[in-house]
């Protein structure tokens, strides 16, 4: 694996950001949008995360964006306000390359050490086999499938629901 560096994104990793993301939404299942949002959405989108104290991380390789990971909230109303759920995409170029372990463990001990309990994950497509493997292999557990709740080219897909603990989680109150 060529050096690989995590950081915070910044304004000028967007375009990198919404090429990639604009790369699922025409080619894969793995969101469920149809029309790639623009450079303007993908930072309206990102200030949302920071204004919210969230990590939103790119991962760098030699000097170009080779995957990208944030947490958001899992939900607006109060009563979820310690829940988070991550999103995760890595360029087609650097799959199984031990990327998205490297993201997805920044972004979970990052919230970890916030006041967020819980960190879910919405995959879309069951058949996303690489997301699930990486999700349980960073001690999510699987929370259940909402069947054919998804229809994009021309199948019904649906949602894996995986969540995992942060920090004392539960254990205690907020």
């Amino acid at each position: 694996m060529s050096e690989i560096v995590v950081r915070d994104s910044v304004p000028s990793d967007v375009c990198s950001i919404a090429k990639l993301y604009g790369h699922y939404v025409k080619n894969g299942t793995a969101t469920f949008e149809i029309t790639p949002p623009d450079e303007a959405e993908v930072e309206r989108r990102r200030q949302t995360v920071l204004t919210e104290g969230l990590p939103y991380l790119v991962a760098e390789s030699y000097g170009a964006i080779a995957g990208y990971a944030y947490a958001a909230l899992y939900r607006p109303r109060p009563a979820y306000r310690f829940t988070v759920e991550d999103s995760i995409y890595i360029h087609p170029s650097h799959l199984r390359k031990g990327i998205g372990r490297l993201l997805l463990a920044e972004l979970i001990a990052r919230c970890e050490s916030g006041r967020w309990r819980q960190m879910v994950a919405i995959i879309g497509d069951s058949a996303n086999a690489g997301s699930i493997g990486l999700h349980e292999a960073l001690g999510f557990r699987h929370a259940g499938v909402f069947r054919s709740v998804g229809w994009k080219f021309t199948r019904w897909l649906d949602t894996v629901l995986m969540q995992r603990q942060l920090g004392v989680g539960d254990e205690q109150d907020a």
